[in-house]
């Protein structure tokens, strides 16, 4: 029985004040076992004198919670590993971005997600059609984005989507690369419309900069359409 695990990571908030909400939806295979990638992530933090902590974006580049003691060179220490290590992880993503001010209200917002992500499942359905079983993780999120995830998988695949708690190293790794790469496209965004802040152009660089050194690598685990 072949198994589709779908981990989702938003930014923005639905009650927030950003500008933008951002949703990214990674894909993963459960044949193509990530234990390796664990094991190297795990070593590779070793390597370079860091605590083992979760990775989480927001924190990590603005320096609170569990990055709060930390020097700005340990805090771009841990992205760039973790950067390194998605690129290797046997994923594809998809990562869906709405301007606030666009936004008509709660009941609106779940019709328009649950269409953009019917529209990407319609549009790889022959992939998606070969799995048996579509298990989607999302944890402590918006209610809208498990409403529309729900009602979208279940109407084009036909097929229970069940929504579960991470539970193993497996899924917290995935989940984190979420987290990552919902960042990291918000901030391509920004970038592209000016909108970068200091915190960005601290961690990043300039525009030409960050295209170069992060999302030319990690663009290549996109769902393509």
């Amino acid at each position: 029985m072949r198994e589709l695990s779908i981990f989702a990571d938003e930014s923005g908030g639905q009650d927030g004040h950003s500008k933008y909400y951002v949703l990214t939806l990674v894909f993963h295979d459960q044949d193509l076992d990530i234990a390796d990638n664990i094991e190297k992530h795990r070593q590779g933090i070793l390597d370079r004198g860091l605590k083992d902590i979760p990775f989480h974006a927001g924190p990590l580049l603005n320096g609170h919670d569990d990055y709060a003691n930390m020097s700005f060179k340990e805090r771009k220490s841990y992205f760039t590993l973790f950067h390194i290590d998605v690129q290797h992880l046997p994923i594809r993503y998809h990562t869906f971005l709405y301007k606030r001010s666009e936004l008509a209200g709660k009941d609106a917002f779940v019709v328009r997600m649950r269409r953009d992500i019917t529209n990407l499942l319609f549009d790889n359905l022959e992939c998606f059609q070969s799995f048996d079983k579509v298990k989607v993780y999302y944890d402590d999120g918006q209610a809208i984005v498990a409403r529309a995830l729900h009602m979208a998988v279940e109407y084009v695949l036909s097929k229970e989507s069940v929504l579960y708690r991470k539970t193993n190293s497996s899924d917290f790794m995935l989940a984190q690369a979420a987290d990552m790469l919902c960042t990291l496209e918000l901030t391509a965004h920004k970038f592209r419309n000016k909108e970068q802040t200091r915190t960005d152009e601290k961690m990043f660089g300039t525009a030409h900069t960050f295209k170069n050194n992060y999302m030319k690598a990690i663009k290549r685990k996109r769902l393509v359409k």
